[in-house]
């Protein structure tokens, strides 16, 4: 395997099942590779929000002048999105060393796509000197592979239903599988104002230091600034983050939670918080291409966060016309998805997405013809995300809206080239 694309193709090959929870395998290759962090590591878990939330801590960590290393998954277009080093994305010469790393220790054991391209990643930020490392979890949190690292601080964003047939089907056992991330006497921000009783349980059972959302933290605000209060900190007049939504000054607050419970280790100026805030990106998080006809961005994938983007999109304003772009997986609960953004939506352009987890364009429209027999709305199937939205640009007013959004595969289509230029004209030449 001389090529990062050689090594992606190899993994995903050595196991029969494409998720299987669980650490024994994982950890007993992570011992033979002798993997140890040597700096403070923070663990974000939760539904919805993570990547967002690790965007933030390393944007305000960056500007305090750590060495930041970030694990995030899945990723838009390339590979090497997954992992950053000091704010720039790793170049995928610097992984094959340890794929190859993790291919000498892990002898007969088997491992998923997922586990054995974490080890790779993990290996390659435990040897990248690094100040700070911010591991988001991939799936649920016990059983997820990322949990072979202990955490200094774990953080737990939004809790819902999402990946039930693994986690459960209740907000109960899904908030004991995130709780899994704890680890004793050590913090754990809790950014869910709603938190489930497992999550609460958990940490007294452990004898984590909790710190909860409304009662260790909040926020309030107006349409100007912003202003964050925590453990005997405060922070006034601060601007909204760069990431549109309202959801997103939950995700800071438990950003700035996270930050104070490790000030004595990673202290932080509050010049660092306001300059972080105010760079920070994340590409597919209710970003708003500028041009005509508005172009809106967003992966969410399940109804909490399908919710929080029609949120969003009301509070744009007046658009003639909403076309939505969508594709997701077979497994996701898409009548709720569907009906919770139907009202803002004027046209659709369902898509078929390169993964055979993904729903059919085909399915996709059944689903929503059956969803109170709709059929006012009109709607087109299509064979990929780039050939959607070419026919929504082609049919839109430069007034009007598109919205694509559903899994990242969606989003990462249209990006595949770059950010698409909205100009049918352009498109077509």
């Amino acid at each position: 395997m001389r090529t990062l694309q050689d090594w992606l193709a190899h993994c995903e090959q050595l196991h029969p099942k494409t998720i299987e929870l669980g650490l024994d395998r994982v950890r007993a290759v992570a011992d033979r590779m002798k993997l140890r962090f040597a700096c403070p590591v923070i663990t974000v878990a939760g539904t919805n929000g993570k990547g967002s939330t690790c965007a933030m801590l390393e944007a305000i960590l960056e500007q305090a002048g750590y060495r930041t290393g970030v694990y995030t998954s899945p990723h838009l277009v390339h590979f090497e999105e997954r992992c950053r080093i000091h704010g720039e994305i790793v170049k995928s010469s610097e992984l094959i060393a340890h794929f190859d790393r993790v291919e000498m220790a892990r002898g007969e054991i088997s491992l998923t796509y997922f586990e054995f391209t974490t080890l790779a990643i993990l290996s390659l930020m435990a040897a990248a000197n690094l100040d700070i490392a911010i591991l988001e979890v991939g799936l649920g949190g016990r059983l997820d592979a990322v949990n072979i690292i202990d955490t200094d601080c774990a953080i737990i964003t939004s809790i819902d239903l999402d990946h039930t047939e693994l986690l459960g089907d209740n907000r109960e056992s899904i908030g004991y599988e995130k709780a899994g991330i704890m680890r004793t006497g050590k913090p754990v921000i809790v950014s869910d104002p709603m938190p489930p009783q497992s999550v609460i349980d958990r940490a007294t059972e452990i004898d984590a230091q909790l710190w909860r959302f409304g009662h260790d933290f909040n926020f309030s605000g107006d349409r100007q600034q912003w202003a964050w209060a925590g453990r005997g900190r405060r922070y006034s007049g601060l601007a909204y983050p760069s990431l549109r939504g309202a959801n997103q000054l939950v995700n800071a607050s438990g950003v700035l939670a996270a930050l104070e419970a490790l000030r004595q280790r990673i202290p932080v100026t509050a010049q660092a918080v306001r300059n972080g805030l105010a760079m920070v990106e994340l590409p597919g998080r209710f970003q708003i291409v500028p041009g005509q006809p508005a172009l809106v961005l967003d992966v969410s994938h399940n109804p909490h966060s399908v919710a929080a983007l029609a949120a969003n999109l009301d509070a744009m304003g007046y658009f003639p016309t909403t076309h939505a772009v969508f594709g997701a997986m077979a497994d996701k609960d898409l009548g709720p998805m569907l009906a919770r953004v139907a009202p803002l939506v004027d046209r659709w352009y369902f898509t078929d997405l390169p993964t055979p987890r993904a729903a059919s364009a085909q399915a996709l429209l059944s689903g929503w013809q059956a969803l109170a027999g709709r059929r006012d709305v009109p709607a087109s199937v299509h064979p990929s995300p780039k050939e959607a939205l070419r026919a929504a640009i082609e049919l839109a007013d430069p007034a009007d809206r598109i919205v694509v959004f559903g899994s990242f595969y969606t989003v990462g289509g249209v990006l595949q080239d770059g950010i698409p230029r909205l100009d049918a004209r352009h498109l077509n030449a």
